[in-house]
């Protein structure tokens, strides 16, 4: 009688479980997205449909499958499947996973696979208890992170785990997982619908099915509309389509290289409230940092580099304010293209042949041997000099004459500009300048 109750409650709970929990794949030919682990050929494929997937960690941001992943691998192996959360699990519980693990790899010959969601959560004391069961083959562990596992794994777990990096589900994969979703509920969606809900999931395909859940409870017994799909997601539409992604994000990079900062905030503005990516406008301001800003403000780049990891490790909504600082930033920041085209320059002579040799003197003398070929014989070490600075070639010779670097009148620059001329100029020249 009480298996008969325990069932009729599992069933239930299956028919009134959330839409992403009852999506979930019952196979890895069933996973959608991450086609970089799982698709024909890759290495996580390959190992799960040979059966031989050691211990591993699935790292991404929430809502890219990483439980969804490591469900889908349990249904493609015959070795037995335990599920634990961080969150409420403790040593206790480990060790009774352990010990069932032993009796069936001693009774039945049959492997262990031991999911733990949340792995960032268990404490150093909480792994440890793991390690030995992993090292020797007891259990195959899978942990599941939202965060950076090099920071919150202990190393000794960590380095008998193979890492895979989980991305955020393209829109493609997103809109396969809503179609998906609608089939399943026997629901049906508009056009406009499905794409605000796909513009709006910023790659978390949990997220996506929530909102299309939440629109079909609106929308019953119709079909959801625009107009289910933005009171589900609690915000009006705005017109972003792929043009639109192109133009906003033009206008935005000009607006901070004009020094705009009020055009900037505009416009940054609006790519949030489209639902762009954040991490996307995170990586343009980086980009931005070195390209329009360079060496007239270092610490451009230093601001902008900072407010990507906010992005990662903080997330919207708050991150608007870590962006929000850095574009005004960038924007009121003087501006040198100077170190870009430095690069591209060189990188461009390059290619057009300029290869010389590297001077005798700034070859490697360190090996056996090296000083018979006069390898680093006659390189004067800087530090040895009052200065910091000592006049001799670091271009081959047949490039000595050639300048890709040369800093601008703006900002830090100036300064540059005052050291480099300094280090053209004889001593006495340096100290005439230096005295005006």
């Amino acid at each position: 009688m009480s298996d008969l109750f325990t069932s009729a409650a599992e069933e239930r709970l299956r028919r009134e479980a959330p839409l992403a929990a009852r999506l979930r794949p019952r196979s890895i030919d069933d996973v959608v997205g991450q086609t970089h682990l799982v698709g024909a050929g890759r290495p996580l494929r390959r190992l799960v449909e040979q059966d031989r997937l050691t211990s591993a960690i699935f790292w991404g941001p929430p809502g890219t499958g990483k439980t969804t992943l490591a469900l889908a691998v349990a249904g493609s192996t015959a070795r037995a499947f335990e599920q634990l959360s961080a969150v409420t699990a403790g040593v206790k519980d480990v060790r009774e996973v352990i010990e069932r693990a032993r009796h069936r790899l001693g009774e039945r010959d049959q492997g262990t696979i031991l999911f733990l969601d949340e792995i960032h959560r268990f404490s150093k004391a909480q792994q440890d208890a793991l390690l030995p069961a992993v090292e020797d083959g007891t259990l195959t562990l899978i942990g599941a992170t939202t965060e950076n596992p090099f920071f919150e794994v202990n190393p000794p777990l960590r380095s008998r785990s193979t890492l895979f990096r989980l991305e955020p589900l393209d829109a493609a994969a997103v809109t396969t997982l809503l179609r998906r979703g609608l089939e399943a509920t026997g629901a049906e969606a508009d056009h406009d619908a499905l794409e605000l809900l796909v513009s709006r999931a910023a790659g978390d395909g949990r997220q996506a099915l929530t909102s299309l859940e939440v629109a079909i409870a609106l929308a019953h017994p119709g079909a959801v509309e625009l107009v289910h799909a933005e009171a589900a997601l609690g915000t009006s539409a705005l017109r972003y389509g792929r043009d639109d992604h192109y133009d906003v994000v033009s206008a935005f990079i000009k607006s901070m290289r004009g020094s705009d900062a009020d055009a900037a905030i505009y416009w940054l503005a609006r790519m949030l409230e489209a639902g762009e990516d954040a991490r996307f406008v995170a990586r343009r301001m980086v980009i931005f940092a070195s390209e329009d800003v360079g060496m007239a403000d270092p610490l451009a780049l230093v601001v902008a580099v900072a407010a990507a990891h906010a992005v990662e490790h903080v997330g919207l909504p708050e991150a608007q304010l870590n962006l929000a600082q850095a574009a005004v930033h960038l924007a009121t920041a003087p501006k040198s293209n100077r170190v870009a085209t430095a690069i591209w320059d060189a990188r461009a002579a390059v290619r057009d042949g300029s290869v010389g040799e590297v001077p005798a003197h700034l070859r490697d003398g360190h090996y056996q041997g090296a000083a018979s070929l006069g390898h680093g014989s006659g390189y004067e070490y800087p530090h040895d000099h009052a200065a910091g600075w000592v006049d001799q070639q670091y271009l081959p010779d047949e490039l000595v004459e050639q300048r890709w670097y040369r800093p601008s009148i703006h900002g830090h620059e100036t300064e540059i500009a005052h050291r480099m001329r300094q280090h053209g100029m004889s001593e006495d020249e340096r100290s005439r300048d230096d005295r005006r």
